[in-house]
This record gives C-alpha cells, sequence and structure tokens, in this order.
C-alpha cells in the first residue's frame, strides 16, 4: 500500500464534499508530475486530501477505489476514484508542516504547487499523531 497527498481548492471540491458524495472521480489534474502519480495510484492506497488556498491544511484521509483510467473528455489525462475514510481529529495545516525539519525534503514543502505527490509512511505517521494533539 502506498500513501498520497491529493490537493483541491475546498471552494470547489472539499475533502466534506466527497464525504457526502460517498466515492467520487478525482479530476482536473493536468501537471505532468501529478499525472504521473496518478498514474501510479492502486486500489486501497490511502490519501489525504489537502486543502488549498486560505485553509492550507490537511482535513481528511481517502482510499483509492479504482486503477488509474484514461479521462474520456481529455486525452492525455488520468482519472482516479476515491472513497472518502475519515476525517482527521484536528487538521494538519502547512505553517505546522513548515515547522517541522522532517518534513523539510517533503515535496509539500519543496514544490507547493505539484497537486498529487507520494507521502513517504513516516511522515503519514507523524501528521496522524499531530492531528491527535
Amino acid at each position: 500500500m502506498a500513501y498520497w497527498l491529493m490537493k483541491t481548492e475546498p471552494e470547489e471540491y472539499s475533502y466534506f464534499d466527497l464525504e457526502q458524495a460517498g466515492r467520487d472521480v478525482w479530476d482536473g489534474v493536468k501537471n505532468f508530475a501529478a499525472l504521473k502519480n496518478i498514474r501510479s495510484m492502486k486500489p486501497g492506497d490511502l490519501a489525504f486530501i489537502y486543502h488549498t488556498g486560505k485553509e492550507k491544511t490537511i482535513a481528511g484521509v481517502a482510499s483509492v477505489a479504482s486503477e488509474p483510467y484514461p479521462d474520456q473528455q481529455q486525452k492525455g489525462l488520468y482519472l482516479i476514484d476515491l472513497v472518502a475514510d475519515y476525517r482527521l481529529n484536528q487538521p494538519v495545516t502547512l505553517a505546522q508542516i513548515k515547522q517541522d525539519p522532517v518534513f523539510s525534503n517533503w515535496e509539500l514543502v519543496r514544490q507547493p504547487r505539484l497537486s498529487v505527490m507520494p507521502v513517504p509512511a513516516q511522515f503519514w505517521s507523524k501528521i496522524h499523531l499531530m492531528a491527535c494533539n
């Protein structure tokens, strides 16, 4: 199982919208590196859903529910289905993450525009601990 972080503008589509839907298509990713990450996802992988914009927080966790598949509307793009799993007890902010030197080489800190990125297992665990405090 792999871990991921997927960014979204909460005004357009938030983790809470995914909860309401239960299962939904994750679309709109156009960046080559982010698409490469989507194409690496497997059913059962887990993903943090990160709210961009004013919030800049990790809000919840979703499961990858499908293999990546081509977007029939936009050639060259790929889609993935996600299922809402759970909200974090407390959202973890980008400011909290940046304060911890453990995260200094993570794409979330180094490449803030990348919309889909891997999460190393030790970061996955640490963020869950941060959400409990």
